[in-house]
């Protein structure tokens, strides 16, 4: 048995030890119900205690009791460790539980109101790659931004993985700090060593940390352990080594890079903050601590320590049940104009007959200045259901508007046959409605989720708080019809809480204006992960079109059913579409034309490619930048080299176009994670903005099986006791064959909902948006003292167009390079010419007035600066240290003496007398590792 390690005096009290259900190795390929999904979260801090925590139990982690109490333990330890790390500042009040609707109903699992799986803070599913249990935290976002959700295992939940990460309670401060003040890890997987004023040091905080470095080499079962060798040129250690830090310390901080240490129960200070050390905390947010970024947080600026100990945490237990739908439908006068009725009568053509899931509750409610039920629940089970709701929408337009009466008229329609509490209603108007505000504290009674589509520029401007208070989806169409966004609000309107595989999922969604009989030409492809219920769906505004669609095998398909009335034709391919490019040709004189394509999972057990998209911000006030995010993943896996491009269609009807990138380099926090991010700084009005990403895989797209380091709490690789290493087994290595990623083509289109912009003055716009933060400069010794520095372009409007010129910083003193950029040495760059936006940079230079010899330790910065003197802030921090080995002395010749192949962990006689030796000469390399 291995020992128990000596971090932390925390247990897993009550924990239960039953067996757990055996896995199926399908969980190879898991299907991940929130994969794609980008948080909406409840939490409401309110008198220093966190509200309203959402822990999702992913449905396909087998049924098992004791993990429900597991997670209160977690959650109860936590609490304290919180209290006392935040200064008395927050701690966990109440949590809910969201239990699979597979798992055996009990009394006390009641209803969900708002929690659903989309807007989950914390996520326990199964581990995919298996074996990989490591917690980890999404963030999309820079330093001090929220981040989307946690990730923990049944296991690590259990503590079958204390050893690796240490307590369960610790670790979910860990990520909570990921989550909720957006700071980052203060360790370094692919760089544990630096080297300061000639010493090497490992990548930790604060400095105070002791431990050594040790190398494990392991061959045919039997391991060593062994000092670590240096590298001739660098003066670094080799890459397999690791800093193994001692069981017994007595430094208190940092939670961020190994909370598991008994004694530390801090986050790093400006005081005792490591700023050399090359982290992603100190590169992302400018050297500063996590308590300095954790002071910068609203949470932090609202509230003021505790004079009394906090109370436990409290914890609802939710059931998911079945979806319950009300269509809340506006028919007032002003829908007549722009066809907007028969445009509404599109899209919900297609949520009835493809996105609403199988065995959905579903009702319809229409309004002017009354309301109609036009149809109670009724539950789909088939076509007739959804032709019979089809038949309900409205047909004509007239009246005024009034959109609490619609919506009461869904809450009465509802509780006919349920409770309000977790049902959604779909609510879409055109028409301003000054008395929209009476409803709302009805609204937030009902426990409903409520999704608002704006249509036109005049729909209520309050509208959005309905989505807002509720965490329902709030999208906008304009009244061009060529953009598709109405129907494109109504697709993306799936279940939170369904299984993926049973989701609708948009391949396509085009529009085009002809004109003299022109064609419509294009393809789409339907991958594997994709096929069955694929629907074509056309629109059109004048006569119905002529169509033409051929399958991947050439063959051309028939049977469209063509709905004059609504100016619709469908077709559903029966089973499962043939995989591969379908073509389309229409064609139409003098009309607007519009091609959607919608399908479901091939198999339950292959997650499908999704791609979700979401804006950073509800609202956008010029001059500052918004930023658009689409996150592509097949199941846990990122899909890199896609083409993704981002369409922005303003109040005035201006659409500009934006190719995301997943670069690690301006709004792109992390490369190569499957999120694909851009800045968008091209306001032209006032009002609301609709955001729509298309994303099609081809030749340089691939399903990864590795990704860069997470934001998540560090596998501990071991540890020393009374002198020696004790190691945890290695993480598991993922199939070399898997590195090089599996191409992967596919088509996908995604609502990214809306936003509302402000304070945008009219045109011409004026130039206030300087060049994007360079976040991914590096610096390497390229002979003795050449320097080469490497960065991806900046725009002249952040990461838009071209930056007029860069200015170069060099110190010695990292403080003063930050604090003092403009008094630092300044390299000559009049022959460094910026190229456009996201291009590669490279610079090499000889530094010129600072001292550089060997042990020196050189930090260099860039600034961009536009055509208009606009200047960005500062680049992170690079670091070149120069390191001259010394002379190799002669090899003097000396006699063999037999030696046992000895093992540290061994008991052989004379042992002790090797421990001794052994724990002098970690002493003695400490002194040189860690200075």
């Amino acid at each position: 048995m291995p020992p128990k390690p000596r971090f932390s005096k925390e247990t897993n009290r009550g924990r239960h030890t039953a067996m757990r259900p055996s896995k199926s190795s399908v969980f190879i390929l898991i299907l991940h119900l929130l994969e794609g999904a980008l948080s909406n979260s409840l939490i409401q801090l309110n008198n220093n205690g966190y509200e309203g925590i959402v822990i999702a139990i992913d449905p396909n982690v087998p049924e098992d009791e004791t993990l429900i109490q597991e997670i209160k333990d977690m959650v109860t330890q936590a609490s304290p460790y919180l209290f006392e790390a935040t200064g008395k500042r927050f701690y966990f009040k109440s949590v809910t539980i969201l239990i699979p609707e597979k798992w055996k109903s009990k009394p006390e699992y009641v209803r969900p109101k708002l929690e659903t799986y989309k807007n989950a803070d914390v996520l326990v599913a199964e581990p995919n790659p298996p074996g990989d249990d490591g917690p980890y935290t999404e963030q999309m976002g820079n330093c001090g931004e929220k981040g989307e959700r946690i990730h923990f295992t049944p296991d690590f939940i259990a503590g079958k993985k204390l050893r690796q990460y240490g307590p369960q309670g610790r670790v979910f401060v860990h990520e909570w700090a990921h989550l909720r003040w957006g700071v980052f890890n203060e360790y370094n997987n692919d760089q544990k060593f630096y080297l300061s004023r000639g010493r090497r040091e490992a990548v930790r905080c604060s400095a105070a940390i002791t431990g050594n470095a040790r190398v494990n080499t392991c061959q045919g079962g039997s391991c060593i352990t062994k000092l670590c060798r240096i590298d001739k040129v660098t003066g670094l250690y080799e890459k397999a080594c690791e800093f193994i830090f001692d069981s017994d310390q007595t430094e208190k901080a940092s939670i961020m890079f190994s909370q598991n240490i008994d004694s530390v129960v801090e986050f790093c200070t400006e005081k005792n903050h490591n700023k050399e050390a090359p982290n992603e905390q100190n590169q992302k947010c400018n050297l500063r601590s996590t308590w300095e970024v954790i002071q910068d947080s609203e949470d932090f600026k609202k509230t003021s320590p505790m004079t009394t100990q906090p109370p436990k945490p409290t914890f609802s237990l939710l059931q998911i049940r079945q979806r319950i739908v009300c269509l809340v439908l506006d028919k007032s006068g002003s829908m007549a104009l722009s066809d907007r009725l028969k445009r509404m009568n599109q899209a919900g053509k297609l949520f009835l007959l493809q996105t609403v899931e199988q065995g959905s509750w579903v009702g319809m409610v229409m309004f002017d200045k009354n309301a109609y039920v036009q149809s109670e629940l009724i539950q789909i089970s088939g076509g007739a259901e959804r032709d019979a709701l089809i038949g309900k929408l409205p047909t004509e337009a007239r009246g005024g508007t009034s959109i609490c009466t619609g919506l009461r008229s869904a809450f009465a329609l509802i509780r006919k046959k349920y409770p309000t509490d977790g049902s959604e209603i779909v609510l879409l108007t055109d028409g301003e409605d000054t008395a929209i505000n009476t409803c709302f504290s009805e609204v937030k009674q009902s426990g409903a989720i409520i999704h608002t589509v704006a249509l036109g520029p005049d729909a209520a401007k309050e509208l959005e708080e309905l989505s807002k208070m509720t965490g329902g989806l709030k999208t906008y169409a304009s009244d061009q019809a060529q953009n598709n966004g109405l129907i494109d609000a109504f697709g993306a309107l799936s279940s939170g809480n369904g299984d993926i595989s049973q989701h609708s999922i948009q391949l396509e969604s085009r529009g085009l204006t002809l004109q003299n009989s022109q064609w419509m030409n294009g393809t789409v492809t339907v991958d594997s992960s994709v096929g069955n219920d694929t629907l074509f769906l056309i629109t059109w505004t004048a006569q119905p079109p002529q169509i033409l669609l051929w399958d991947p095998s050439g063959k051309r398909q028939e049977g469209f059913l063509v709905d004059t009335n609504t100016k619709v034709a469908y077709l559903q391919i029966p089973g499962t579409a043939k995989f591969g490019v379908w073509n389309y040709s229409l064609q139409a004189s003098s009309q607007t034309l519009t091609l959607t394509v919608t399908s479901r999972a091939s198999n339950a057990a292959l997650p499908p490619v999704t791609v979700t998209s979401k804006m950073n911000k509800d609202t956008g006030t010029f001059p500052s930048p918004m930023v658009v995010y689409a996150k592509i993943h097949q199941g846990a896996f990122p899909i890199l080299g896609a083409s993704v491009t981002a369409l922005i269609e303003s109040a005035g009807g201006k659409t500009v176009t934006l190719e995301l990138l997943d670069n690690g380099a301006g709004a792109d926090a992390t490369k190569d994670d499957g999120v694909y991010s851009r800045y968008f700084t091209a306001y032209d009005a006032n009002g609301r903005y609709s955001v729509k990403v298309r994303a099609l895989g081809g030749v340089n797209a691939a399903r990864r099986r590795v990704t860069p380091q997470r934001n998540g709490a560090m596998y501990i690789p071991g540890y020393i006791e009374d002198g020696e290493v004790k190691w945890n087994p290695p993480r598991p290595e993922i199939n070399k064959d898997e590195l090089q990623g599996k191409q992967v083509c596919f088509s996908r289109t995604s609502s990214g909902g809306s936003f509302v912009a402000s304070n945008v003055p009219k045109a011409p716009i004026p130039d206030l948006f300087p060049p994007c933060q360079i976040t991914d400069l590096k610096a390497k010794l390229q002979g003795d003292k050449l320097i080469n520095l490497t960065w991806t372009a900046p725009g002249d409007d952040y990461d838009q167009g071209r930056a007029y010129q860069y200015i170069i910083g060099i110190s010695t003193s990292i403080l003063d390079l930050r604090d003092k950029f403009n008094e630092s040495f300044q390299v000559n760059t009049t022959d460094l010419i910026p190229k456009e936006a996201n291009s590669e940079e490279v610079f090499v230079f000889t530094p010129e007035g600072v001292t550089f010899e060997n042990g020196t330790d050189l930090f260099i910065a860039v600034q961009a600066v536009d055509k208009v003197n606009l200047k960005s802030e500062i680049s992170n921090i690079a670091r070149v240290s120069l390191f001259i080995p010394p002379p190799t002395p002669p090899e003097t010749p000396s006699p063999s003496l037999p030696c046992p192949d000895v093992n540290v962990n061994s008991t052989i006689p004379g042992i002790h007398i090797l421990k001794i030796m052994w724990k002098w000469l970690g002493e003695l390399q400490l002194s040189v590792a860690l200075g």
